[in-house]
């Protein structure tokens, strides 16, 4: 293995980021963005993995002074050739495709010293495109697991799914070898970014530190439980007695993201989470308890200085929803809700505020659903505003998706004095109902309601929108519960402890 212990280190943190910053706004980019920029005495080198390379046409965010590096790869060109080497002194390559096999793509629950065998082909190069396309000792190896594991009656699925799984591993293996070196890596996930930090790792021999703020491999359970492009066999539910949400393809898909998660963990230390419940989920997941840690997000309080100042007088009869319009959001709860909302408060708007270019069928749809409930003119697609001025205008913040972390828009809506009402996910019911101890002294700071509920989101909007004393005391929690638990300056200087850690480790 080349650890090239004499290459000087072009910067003090390489993070690896995976369809955020720069190219997308909101959410984790956000959190990356304030990272960089609020630790402006350390550099960063940046290493972007995207799908395709038209979804990431423009940069959304200004790369700072201190991002002394920044490349792009895209999984969408793993599959042309590269640069490998094809070791010519190995015993394989038959017996290193069935290693990968074994680990990635067969049921039995591997072990640890499958996963080190694992990262050590990956990191050494001992795995080409070559190998992954053309060689008989891939093909035996997939022809043998379908034998023996696959429950999917189309080998032609199972084939094809197996080579798009394999192709990007060979890319970012690719990648790893020739990427400048870094004192320390960060990845802001598992999945594709997680498993270059663990090939990285490996060679570089240095600190690596995963921060998740959802959890990559339940939120890629969720997209494949309703993604169309997965080709499976449709007699396949029918012979096997399971839904299309488990069949065999979907499985393989869940089951490769978990195992290279799993190997992102066992080579990360530390391993962050945002608040408690997501810790305890990385654990399930193979994560070492004794290697995981919690830091919360935190926003910049100084920018919201002026935000009660721009306030109207009174509760603004206006409710919205910032996000992206994707199905993980659950817009379309938002826009049902509204339905129940503007029947009890018929001046109420809903405003639906964040980009639509993401899932293009997903947004179509809801604006026809905005038409097919009557909500023309009371709903609007405002798209990307700039929220330090949207949220002082709202009279409730509601937040509807199915997945979320610590969303970061829930502390910025109570810096600009609103209300929240949320779903029951992620942290959200600790953030509004408030952690055990003086935190939960405070108050509510909002609402919190089921997932997919769109009669309990109207109810508790309608409730809150009519009832000041309610409003004006959940406001008060807010601005509170923010300035005390949740700021930038606490969250900084964390990660800076973090980072100077980490660097003294190596």
């Amino acid at each position: 293995m080349n650890n090239t212990p004499s290459e000087a280190p072009v910067a003090d943190i390489c993070l690896l980021l995976e369809g955020t910053w720069p190219y997308v706004r909101g959410g984790v980019s956000s959190w990356v963005n304030q990272l960089i920029l609020g630790l402006p005495e350390l550099t960063f080198s940046v290493f972007f993995i995207g799908g395709q390379r038209e979804a990431y046409a423009k940069r959304q965010y200004a790369i700072p002074p201190n991002v002394v590096h920044i490349e792009e790869h895209f999984l969408e060109s793993a599959w042309r050739p590269g640069d490998a080497v094809v070791a010519a002194k190995r015993e394989g390559p038959r017996k290193v495709m069935r290693e990968m096999h074994a680990f990635l793509h067969h049921p039995d629950e591997p072990t640890l010293e499958q996963g080190q065998v694992m990262l050590d082909h990956l990191a050494n190069g001992t795995i080409s495109l070559d190998d992954v396309l053309h060689s008989r000792a891939n093909w035996e190896a997939i022809t043998d697991g379908y034998a023996h594991h696959c429950s999917d009656p189309s080998f032609i699925n199972y084939f094809w799914t197996l080579r798009t799984m394999q192709a990007p591993l060979v890319m970012l293996s690719e990648a790893a070898r020739r990427l400048p070196k870094a004192r320390v890596l960060h990845s802001i996930s598992t999945g594709y970014a997680g498993l270059l930090g663990a090939i990285l790792q490996r060679r570089w021999q240095c600190s690596y530190v995963i921060s998740e703020h959802g959890i990559y491999t339940k939120e890629r359970k969720i997209d494949l439980a309703q993604a169309n492009w997965i080709s499976e066999s449709p007699d396949e539910a029918l012979r096997t007695g399971l839904d299309a949400e488990v069949s065999y393809i979907r499985r393989l898909w869940i089951r490769f993201f978990e195992r290279i998660g799993l190997l992102a963990y066992r080579s990360a230390d530390p391993i962050i989470a945002l608040y408690g419940g997501n810790r305890e989920r990385q654990i399930v997941d193979g994560a070492d308890p004794a290697r995981t840690r919690v830091i919360p997000n935190g926003i910049a309080m100084g920018a919201w200085s002026g935000a009660m100042q721009q306030r109207p007088e009174g509760i603004p009869r206006v409710v919205g929803l910032i996000g992206r319009v994707v199905p993980i959001k659950d817009v379309k709860t938002f826009i049902r809700s509204m339905r129940g909302v503007v029947s009890s408060i018929p001046d109420a708007e809903g405003w639906i505020v964040g980009p639509e270019e993401e899932d293009p069928e997903y947004a179509s749809e809801c604006h026809n659903l905005v038409v097919s409930l009557g909500l023309e003119g009371k709903v609007k697609f405002l798209g990307f505003r700039q929220i330090h001025d949207l949220l002082p205008n709202l009279g409730l913040m509601v937040l509807t998706s199915i997945s979320e972390a610590q969303p970061l828009v829930i502390l910025e809506a109570w810096a600009a004095g609103t209300p929240v009402v949320s779903s029951d996910v992620g942290s959200c019911r600790e953030l509004i109902e408030g952690a055990p101890g003086e935190d939960r002294a405070l108050g509510l700071a909002g609402e919190v309601v089921a997932i997919a509920d769109p009669q309990a989101t109207a109810r508790a909007i309608v409730d809150l929108l009519n009832s000041p004393k309610r409003w004006q005391s959940a406001q008060a929690v807010g601005l509170e519960r923010v300035n005390r638990y949740y700021t930038e300056t606490l969250m900084l200087e964390r990660y800076r402890n973090l980072y100077h850690e980490a660097m003294g480790a190596v």
